[in-house]
């Protein structure tokens, strides 16, 4: 561990202790809203503080027993567990250094996951659909819940495009690098001949927004339209114009929402989700330009960027932002989504940690 790095940290447990003390005022406890952003605070230090005295207490044991080597009655013992207590000290060091890592505030929250057909024409749509279908089963695992904001389905199966909220804890931290382009190598079902097709679907992934002071629409830049809702919803749908279109006139951004039958519900869920990609697409250009200086660009979110491959006649995905392979493609479209997601985490901390050791 390096000084800077054990400074940080002993700021951190500092910080800690001090939180605790504020807890026990009686003014804090009188002010419910300080008081829940102390014990969140709090709570987020935790771990730190934890981990940190347990290093110390780890580094006192070792020197104590380094100190029974020349006991010759203890000897053998002694270096059993120095060889213990270094590999405890080793994942503790590690584990700090992650913990030391700044926290997204966004990782907690919802998310709202956006599939778009590519180029292949309907296989496109039919692989959009295959996408969205391993994103809600892996969502199914988490106990997360996935409601339709607005779809449009493919002629042969699909979806030329569909929108999604998926609500859950520490959904948008497991799924934030999945935004980007999305290729698929496969026989299509229509191929006659055998010959493998090359298709694309593009993914975004974007926060929702808790707080609507994030970003400030004006009512004069929004053209608001109300339709039927299409699809399933039973006689309701085609009763009512209950479903929302929101047009953002300055970006041309343009937003859908069907899946409520309140007007009202509809409008607050469009409204969350314009803020959403307008925030998305400010945050994008920043991540654009940092991502140039950078090794991997795994949290970058750019669109364009063709971040992997799954190949059908070979059972393999492929992450291009990290060289990444595995051989568990049915697993993997069925919703087994871990191997992915957890390679992808430990790259990105592998990079933080570079910027963070180097500061």
């Amino acid at each position: 561990m390096t000084p800077s790095i054990r400074r940080k940290l002993e700021a951190l447990a500092e910080r800690h202790e001090e939180v605790g003390i504020l807890l026990s005022q009686p003014d804090v406890m009188a002010d419910n809203t300080r008081f829940r952003e102390l014990s969140r605070e709090y709570a987020q230090l935790e771990p730190v503080a934890a981990s940190l005295a347990a290093h110390d207490a780890a580094e006192k044991e070792l020197a104590q027993t380094r100190g029974m080597l020349d006991d010759p009655d203890f000897r053998d013992m002694a270096v059993e567990d120095i060889g213990r207590l270094e590999t405890h000290l080793v994942e503790l060091d590690a584990q700090l250094q992650v913990l030391l890592l700044p926290k997204d505030p966004r990782d907690e929250g919802n998310l709202f996951l956006e599939v778009r057909a590519g180029t292949g024409g309907d296989e496109a749509a039919i692989f959009a659909g295959d996408l969205f279908r391993m994103y809600t089963r892996y969502a199914e695992r988490q106990r997360w819940t996935v409601e339709i904001l607005s779809a449009s389905e493919g002629e042969h199966g699909g979806f030329k495009e569909v929108v999604a909220r998926v609500e859950g804890r520490g959904a948008y931290s497991r799924l934030k690098f999945e935004s980007g382009t999305h290729r698929v190598q496969r026989v299509p079902e229509t191929e006659s001949q055998g010959r493998i097709h090359t298709s694309a679907a593009t993914v975004a992934i974007l926060p929702e927004i808790d707080e609507i002071n994030d970003i400030e629409i004006r009512d004069g830049d929004l053209k608001v339209d109300t339709f039927r809702a299409s699809g399933a919803g039973g006689q309701h749908v085609n009763k009512t114009d209950s479903a929302i279109r929101i047009t953002h006139l300055p970006t041309g951004t343009v937003v859908e929402c069907q899946d409520e039958r309140s007007q009202h519900k509809n409008r607050a869920r469009a409204m969350s989700l314009l803020k959403a990609r307008l925030l998305d697409e400010e945050r994008s250009k920043q991540s654009a330009a940092q991502a140039e200086s950078r090794r991997l660009q795994v949290g970058s979110g750019d669109r364009s960027q063709r971040i992997r491959t799954y190949n059908y006649p070979q059972g393999r995905i492929t992450d291009h932002r990290i060289n990444l392979t595995i051989y568990r493609l049915p697993e993997t479209l069925a919703g087994d989504m871990d191997e992915l997601v957890d390679t992808l985490t430990r790259e990105h901390q592998a990079d933080e940690l570079q910027s963070l050791t180097a500061a």
